[in-house]
Protein backbone atom coordinates (compact mmCIF):
# COMPACT_ATOMS: atom_id res chain seq x y z
CA UNK A 1 0.00 0.00 0.00
CA UNK A 2 1.27 3.47 -0.90
CA UNK A 3 0.55 6.48 1.31
CA UNK A 4 0.47 10.03 0.01
CA UNK A 5 1.61 12.97 2.12
CA UNK A 6 2.19 16.65 1.41
CA UNK A 7 5.21 16.89 3.71
CA UNK A 8 7.29 14.06 5.16
CA UNK A 9 9.54 14.93 8.08
CA UNK A 10 12.39 12.53 8.77
CA UNK A 11 13.29 12.67 12.45
CA UNK A 12 11.35 12.76 15.71
CA UNK A 13 13.66 15.04 17.65
CA UNK A 14 12.78 18.61 18.68
CA UNK A 15 13.45 20.05 15.22
CA UNK A 16 11.32 17.47 13.43
CA UNK A 17 8.42 17.68 15.87
CA UNK A 18 8.40 21.49 15.82
CA UNK A 19 8.41 21.36 12.03
CA UNK A 20 5.41 19.03 12.21
CA UNK A 21 3.54 21.38 14.54
CA UNK A 22 4.03 24.38 12.24
CA UNK A 23 3.36 22.52 9.01
CA UNK A 24 0.24 20.78 10.30
CA UNK A 25 -1.33 24.08 11.28
CA UNK A 26 -1.49 24.92 7.57
CA UNK A 27 -4.07 22.17 7.12
CA UNK A 28 -1.92 19.97 4.91
CA UNK A 29 -1.07 16.28 5.21
CA UNK A 30 2.06 15.88 7.35
CA UNK A 31 3.85 12.63 8.20
CA UNK A 32 6.68 12.30 10.73
CA UNK A 33 8.98 9.29 10.52
CA UNK A 34 11.68 8.04 12.88
CA UNK A 35 11.99 7.13 16.54
CA UNK A 36 12.16 9.64 19.37
CA UNK A 37 14.62 7.47 21.31
CA UNK A 38 17.18 8.13 18.57
CA UNK A 39 17.17 11.83 19.45
CA UNK A 40 20.12 13.22 21.40
CA UNK A 41 17.51 14.89 23.59
CA UNK A 42 15.87 11.64 24.70
CA UNK A 43 17.97 11.01 27.83
CA UNK A 44 18.90 14.62 28.52
CA UNK A 45 17.91 16.83 31.43
CA UNK A 46 17.08 20.34 30.21
CA UNK A 47 17.41 23.49 32.31
CA UNK A 48 18.29 26.08 29.67
CA UNK A 49 15.10 26.19 27.60
CA UNK A 50 12.84 29.23 27.72
CA UNK A 51 9.86 28.95 30.06
CA UNK A 52 10.85 25.61 31.59
CA UNK A 53 12.80 25.29 34.85
CA UNK A 54 13.69 21.64 34.33
CA UNK A 55 12.39 18.83 32.15
CA UNK A 56 13.45 15.38 31.06
CA UNK A 57 14.12 15.04 27.34
CA UNK A 58 11.76 12.12 26.88
CA UNK A 59 8.95 14.04 28.57
CA UNK A 60 9.49 17.03 26.29
CA UNK A 61 9.51 14.84 23.19
CA UNK A 62 6.31 13.10 24.33
CA UNK A 63 4.61 16.48 24.69
CA UNK A 64 5.85 17.50 21.24
CA UNK A 65 4.42 14.34 19.72
CA UNK A 66 1.01 15.01 21.26
CA UNK A 67 1.05 18.61 20.04
CA UNK A 68 1.88 17.51 16.50
CA UNK A 69 -0.86 14.87 16.58
CA UNK A 70 -3.39 17.39 17.87
CA UNK A 71 -2.75 19.54 14.81
CA UNK A 72 -3.25 16.55 12.54
CA UNK A 73 0.25 15.19 11.90
CA UNK A 74 0.67 11.44 11.47
CA UNK A 75 3.55 10.07 13.52
CA UNK A 76 4.97 6.72 12.46
CA UNK A 77 7.66 5.14 14.67
CA UNK A 78 9.64 3.64 11.80
CA UNK A 79 13.08 4.51 10.49
CA UNK A 80 13.54 5.46 6.86
CA UNK A 81 15.75 3.11 4.86
CA UNK A 82 15.39 4.68 1.41
CA UNK A 83 14.67 8.14 0.03
CA UNK A 84 14.49 8.75 -3.72
CA UNK A 85 13.44 11.54 -6.07
CA UNK A 86 10.42 10.53 -8.10
CA UNK A 87 9.01 12.93 -10.68
CA UNK A 88 8.06 16.19 -8.96
CA UNK A 89 8.11 14.56 -5.55
CA UNK A 90 9.81 11.96 -3.41
CA UNK A 91 9.38 8.31 -2.46
CA UNK A 92 10.17 7.13 1.04
CA UNK A 93 10.50 3.51 2.16
CA UNK A 94 10.54 2.63 5.86
CA UNK A 95 11.99 -0.33 7.72
CA UNK A 96 8.65 -2.18 7.45
CA UNK A 97 8.55 -1.62 3.66
CA UNK A 98 5.92 1.09 4.05
CA UNK A 99 5.96 3.33 0.96
CA UNK A 100 5.10 7.02 1.19
CA UNK A 101 5.01 9.59 -1.59
CA UNK A 102 5.54 13.22 -0.65
CA UNK A 103 5.67 16.63 -2.29
CA UNK A 104 8.24 18.01 0.17
CA UNK A 105 10.84 16.60 2.55
CA UNK A 106 12.19 18.00 5.80
CA UNK A 107 15.44 16.40 6.95
CA UNK A 108 15.66 16.48 10.75
CA UNK A 109 17.59 13.28 11.47
CA UNK A 110 19.95 14.85 13.96
CA UNK A 111 23.54 13.74 14.31
CA UNK A 112 25.37 10.95 16.05
CA UNK A 113 28.06 11.88 18.54
CA UNK A 114 31.26 9.90 18.05
CA UNK A 115 31.37 7.34 20.83
CA UNK A 116 34.23 5.97 22.91
CA UNK A 117 32.60 2.54 22.84
CA UNK A 118 33.87 1.56 26.27
CA UNK A 119 32.05 -0.17 29.17
CA UNK A 120 29.79 2.18 31.11
CA UNK A 121 29.41 4.78 28.37
CA UNK A 122 25.93 3.73 27.34
CA UNK A 123 24.78 2.75 30.84
CA UNK A 124 25.62 6.15 32.34
CA UNK A 125 24.35 8.35 29.51
CA UNK A 126 22.36 11.07 31.25
CA UNK A 127 23.78 9.88 34.59
CA UNK A 128 27.14 11.59 34.34
CA UNK A 129 28.06 10.90 30.71
CA UNK A 130 27.40 13.76 28.30
CA UNK A 131 28.33 14.70 24.74
CA UNK A 132 27.55 18.41 25.15
CA UNK A 133 29.37 20.62 27.65
CA UNK A 134 27.40 23.73 26.70
CA UNK A 135 24.19 21.81 27.43
CA UNK A 136 25.12 20.12 30.69
CA UNK A 137 27.97 22.04 32.35
CA UNK A 138 25.59 23.62 34.85
CA UNK A 139 24.72 20.22 36.33
CA UNK A 140 28.30 19.77 37.55
CA UNK A 141 28.91 22.82 39.72
CA UNK A 142 31.72 22.17 42.20
CA UNK A 143 32.17 18.58 41.01
CA UNK A 144 35.22 16.93 39.39
CA UNK A 145 34.76 16.04 35.71
CA UNK A 146 36.72 14.75 32.73
CA UNK A 147 36.77 15.88 29.10
CA UNK A 148 37.83 13.36 26.48
CA UNK A 149 39.02 14.50 23.06
CA UNK A 150 41.91 15.89 21.05
CA UNK A 151 40.53 18.79 19.02
CA UNK A 152 39.07 22.26 19.53
CA UNK A 153 35.70 20.93 20.73
CA UNK A 154 37.45 19.28 23.68
CA UNK A 155 39.43 22.43 24.42
CA UNK A 156 36.31 24.60 24.37
CA UNK A 157 34.56 22.08 26.61
CA UNK A 158 37.42 22.14 29.12
CA UNK A 159 37.40 25.95 29.18
CA UNK A 160 33.65 26.10 29.76
CA UNK A 161 33.62 23.35 32.38
CA UNK A 162 36.40 25.05 34.35
CA UNK A 163 33.89 27.80 35.12
CA UNK A 164 31.61 25.30 36.86
CA UNK A 165 33.47 22.17 37.96
CA UNK A 166 35.83 21.90 40.91
CA UNK A 167 38.38 20.09 38.72
CA UNK A 168 38.62 19.29 35.00
CA UNK A 169 40.77 16.46 33.66
CA UNK A 170 41.34 16.84 29.93
CA UNK A 171 42.20 13.36 28.65
CA UNK A 172 43.68 13.00 25.19
CA UNK A 173 45.80 10.72 23.05
CA UNK A 174 47.32 13.19 20.58
CA UNK A 175 46.43 16.87 20.77
CA UNK A 176 45.28 18.53 17.54
CA UNK A 177 44.75 22.11 18.70
CA UNK A 178 46.66 25.33 18.13
CA UNK A 179 49.04 26.85 20.65
CA UNK A 180 46.65 29.79 20.96
CA UNK A 181 43.88 27.41 22.00
CA UNK A 182 46.17 25.70 24.51
CA UNK A 183 47.00 29.06 26.04
CA UNK A 184 43.28 29.64 26.59
CA UNK A 185 43.08 26.34 28.45
CA UNK A 186 45.91 27.37 30.78
CA UNK A 187 43.79 27.21 33.91
CA UNK A 188 44.60 25.99 37.40
CA UNK A 189 41.43 23.89 37.37
CA UNK A 190 42.35 22.04 34.16
CA UNK A 191 44.81 19.14 34.29
CA UNK A 192 45.86 17.63 30.97
CA UNK A 193 46.42 13.88 30.91
CA UNK A 194 47.75 11.80 28.04
CA UNK A 195 45.89 8.53 28.30
CA UNK A 196 43.42 6.06 26.87
CA UNK A 197 40.06 5.64 28.68
CA UNK A 198 38.94 2.02 28.97
CA UNK A 199 36.04 1.96 31.45
CA UNK A 200 33.54 4.29 33.09
CA UNK A 201 32.68 3.22 36.63
CA UNK A 202 29.85 3.91 39.03
CA UNK A 203 26.63 2.53 40.49
CA UNK A 204 23.65 4.82 40.02
CA UNK A 205 25.79 7.50 38.39
CA UNK A 206 29.38 8.07 37.28
CA UNK A 207 31.99 7.92 40.02
CA UNK A 208 35.19 7.24 38.10
CA UNK A 209 37.13 6.63 34.91
CA UNK A 210 39.78 3.96 34.35
CA UNK A 211 42.70 4.49 31.97
CA UNK A 212 44.60 1.79 30.11
CA UNK A 213 47.76 2.38 32.15
CA UNK A 214 45.89 1.53 35.36
CA UNK A 215 45.18 5.02 36.61
CA UNK A 216 41.74 5.66 38.09
CA UNK A 217 40.23 9.14 38.21
CA UNK A 218 37.53 9.90 40.75
CA UNK A 219 35.06 12.07 38.86
CA UNK A 220 31.32 12.64 38.68
CA UNK A 221 30.97 13.70 35.08
CA UNK A 222 32.47 12.71 31.73
CA UNK A 223 32.17 14.90 28.65
CA UNK A 224 33.00 13.06 25.44
CA UNK A 225 34.12 15.60 22.83
CA UNK A 226 35.17 13.50 19.86
CA UNK A 227 33.02 15.29 17.28
CA UNK A 228 29.89 14.20 15.50
CA UNK A 229 28.74 12.64 12.26
CA UNK A 230 25.47 13.22 10.49
CA UNK A 231 23.05 10.61 9.23
CA UNK A 232 23.68 11.78 5.69
CA UNK A 233 23.00 8.62 3.73
CA UNK A 234 19.42 9.66 2.98
CA UNK A 235 20.52 13.09 1.79
CA UNK A 236 23.10 11.52 -0.49
CA UNK A 237 20.45 9.23 -1.99
CA UNK A 238 18.67 12.24 -3.50
CA UNK A 239 21.90 13.92 -4.57
CA UNK A 240 22.13 16.39 -1.70
CA UNK A 241 25.77 16.73 -0.70
CA UNK A 242 26.85 17.88 2.77
CA UNK A 243 29.60 20.48 3.01
CA UNK A 244 33.17 19.48 3.97
CA UNK A 245 32.32 19.71 7.68
CA UNK A 246 29.49 17.21 7.23
CA UNK A 247 26.51 19.50 7.67
CA UNK A 248 23.64 20.26 5.30
CA UNK A 249 23.65 23.88 4.18
CA UNK A 250 20.35 25.77 4.24
CA UNK A 251 19.25 29.33 3.53
CA UNK A 252 17.25 31.59 5.84
CA UNK A 253 14.10 29.61 4.95
CA UNK A 254 15.82 26.35 5.99
CA UNK A 255 15.65 25.24 2.35
CA UNK A 256 18.54 23.26 0.91
CA UNK A 257 19.94 23.63 -2.59
CA UNK A 258 17.29 21.15 -3.76
CA UNK A 259 13.76 22.32 -4.51
CA UNK A 260 11.21 21.18 -1.90
CA UNK A 261 13.90 19.77 0.40
CA UNK A 262 14.34 21.48 3.76
CA UNK A 263 16.58 20.71 6.73
CA UNK A 264 16.61 21.76 10.37
CA UNK A 265 18.27 21.02 13.67
CA UNK A 266 21.64 19.40 14.26
CA UNK A 267 22.06 18.22 10.65
CA UNK A 268 22.60 21.88 9.68
CA UNK A 269 25.60 22.24 12.00
CA UNK A 270 26.47 23.58 15.42
CA UNK A 271 25.65 24.92 17.93
CA UNK A 272 23.76 21.75 18.84
CA UNK A 273 21.23 23.39 21.10
CA UNK A 274 17.56 22.64 21.75
CA UNK A 275 16.44 26.24 21.22
CA UNK A 276 18.17 26.45 17.85
CA UNK A 277 16.69 23.12 16.72
CA UNK A 278 13.18 24.19 17.67
CA UNK A 279 13.59 27.56 15.96
CA UNK A 280 14.81 25.99 12.75
CA UNK A 281 12.04 23.40 12.92
CA UNK A 282 9.46 26.17 13.02
CA UNK A 283 11.04 27.88 10.01
CA UNK A 284 11.35 24.66 8.00
CA UNK A 285 7.81 23.52 8.77
CA UNK A 286 6.34 26.90 7.93
CA UNK A 287 8.19 27.29 4.63
CA UNK A 288 7.73 23.70 3.46
CA UNK A 289 3.98 23.94 4.05
CA UNK A 290 3.82 27.30 2.24
CA UNK A 291 5.63 25.80 -0.75
CA UNK A 292 3.23 22.86 -0.87
CA UNK A 293 0.16 25.10 -0.61
CA UNK A 294 1.53 27.38 -3.33
CA UNK A 295 2.08 24.36 -5.57
CA UNK A 296 -1.50 23.24 -5.04
CA UNK A 297 -2.86 26.70 -5.87
CA UNK A 298 -0.66 27.05 -8.96
CA UNK A 299 -1.64 23.56 -10.08
CA UNK A 300 -5.36 24.31 -9.76
CA UNK A 301 -4.95 27.33 -12.04
CA UNK A 302 -3.44 25.36 -14.88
Amino acid sequence: MIMDSDVVIIGQGPAGLQAAIHASRKKINVTVLGKSENSALYKAEIENYFGIKSVNGKELLDIGQEQAKNFGASIIDEDVIQLTKEGDGFKIITETDRVIRSKAIILAMGISRVKLNIPGEKDFLGKGVSYCASCDAGFFRDRPVAVIGEESEAAESAILLSEYASKVYWIHRELKVTSQMLNRVDNSKVEMISGDPVKITGENSVTGLELRDGRHLEIQGIFIALGAKGSMELALEIGLLPDPSGKINVNEDCRTEMEMVYACGDVTGSPWQLARAVGQGAVAGDNASRAVRKGKIDGSRE
